[in-house]
């Protein structure tokens, strides 16, 4: 499998991790002290980085650190709108496409010396 393929899976599961490392204890732990939901959430972000960092490792073999940043932010924002909707309840808004046609532009310029 080429290694494009694979740190994008990576990158995805990572950030499902990240995603609720970031934001689910604003549902599950808002009850409990910040230490709680801190440490909580630390023990979720180690999985994340146990992803992170090998996606990294394999992505930098076949892109630059530039699009590996922006390809990151694009895989955030495709776990984190469907995080907020539905786990969190938030309400679906434009303001979420409108930073994804922006991010499908960051991705154009960060790739787009690839496409010559």
């Amino acid at each position: 499998m080429h290694p494009s393929v694979i740190t994008i899976g990576l990158l995805c599961l990572s950030n499902i991790f990240m995603t609720f490392a970031w934001y689910g204890h604003l549902k599950t732990l808002n009850s409990k002290p910040w230490i709680i939901a801190a440490l909580v959430s630390w023990g979720i972000a180690l999985f994340e980085y146990l992803l992170q960092v090998p996606a990294n490792r394999l992505g930098y073999t076949v892109m630059n650190v530039g699009q590996l940043k922006i390809l990151q932010e694009v895989i955030t924002l495709c776990v984190f709108v469907p995080f907020a909707v539905w786990y969190l309840k938030e309400p679906l808004k434009l303001d979420y496409l409108w930073a994804g046609l922006c991010l499908l532009g960051a991705v154009f310029f960060i790739f787009k010396s690839e496409l010559h």
